[in-house]
């Protein structure tokens, strides 16, 4: 086999690596509740350490998240907290780790701020985030939205 054929199958290999990955976290994300939280992640790393073989003890899930690596940990955890929403043209990246949820569209059609909470209430996001749309800030094409704080949620 060539230095180019060789190169070639790695290249296959990364692909199919990918998609596999990519379609793992979309087809066990919303198993994890309650969903839209930090205890979701966590709980989806601690079942895909389990099914690498490991333990689920603390220990064991550091040792596989150092051994996936910063790169990789932060495109699954992109893919856990992102949404597609054809049927509104729109995209929701809400990772509890950041201050915002930030809706945003797939394309270059604005966005309206009915649009934004239509899709927040479709994705269960309505009563995490703040509803006032007085703290919802139009940045561009983007709108970020604060999450509730933990003081209001009592």
């Amino acid at each position: 086999m060539s230095v180019m054929e060789k190169s070639q199958q790695a290249d296959i290999q990364a692909k199919l690596f990918d998609f596999a990955l990519d379609e793992l976290v979309l087809q066990q994300r919303d198993s994890f509740k309650p969903l839209w939280t930090l205890d979701s992640w966590v709980k989806f790393l601690i079942w895909m350490t389990l099914n690498v073989g490991l333990s689920g003890e603390r220990g064991s899930i550091e040792q596989f998240v150092e051994a996936l690596g910063s790169p990789l940990t932060a495109r699954m955890r992109r893919i856990f907290f992102e949404r597609v929403a054809y049927n509104f043209s729109l995209k929701v990246m809400a990772d509890p780790s950041e201050s915002r949820v930030l809706v945003m569209p797939i394309n270059s059609c604005s966005i309206t701020l009915e649009q934004a909470e239509q899709l927040l209430d479709q994705l269960g996001l309505i009563e995490r985030v703040e509803l006032d749309q007085t703290c919802w800030e139009e940045l561009d094409a983007v709108i970020a939205i604060p999450w509730k704080s933990i003081e209001t949620d009592d």
